[in-house]
């Protein structure tokens, strides 16, 4: 049987998959729910990527078994114990960040080809902790 190559997209866990509303608790500790949609996106692009997900966690002491744990019982929440363990066994989980076609990541700055100003770097926000301005109502 040939194996139909897909590219590889490398996922970040903390802020991209896990909301890490909480911050940074260890390794170990993965304490928060799921970004909304994170767990559909991923089970929509298994049909056209290698899915990889890789932290900082990866390497640290139970880090690796946290985020697997955390993982495949969120999916079983949102689809089912037989389809979250379908989806579940697609998932690569390497130690060493894979070349890939892309990343997606929350603590990264696309480069353009041309360097960012060091004030983009010093003032640089994951999505998730960016203060919104909410126009008044005057």
């Amino acid at each position: 049987m040939t194996k139909i190559y897909k590219p590889t997209i490398v996922l970040d866990f903390d802020g991209v998959i896990h909301s890490y509303d909480s911050g940074w608790k260890g390794a170990e500790n993965v304490t928060d729910l799921p970004v909304p949609g994170a767990l559909s996106y991923i089970s929509l692009i298994l049909g056209e990527f290698e899915v990889a997900i890789f932290s900082s966690r990866s390497c640290q002491p139970g880090g690796l078994k946290a985020m697997q744990e955390w993982l495949l019982h969120h999916m079983k929440l949102e689809f089912g114990p037989i389809r979250a363990k379908l989806i579940y066994d697609q998932i690569k989980w390497p130690l060493e960040k894979p070349p890939a076609k892309v990343t997606i990541d929350d603590r990264a700055i696309c480069f353009t080809g041309e360097w960012p100003p060091i004030h983009i770097l010093k003032t640089f926000e994951p999505w998730n902790k960016k203060k919104v301005n909410i126009p008044s109502s005057s």
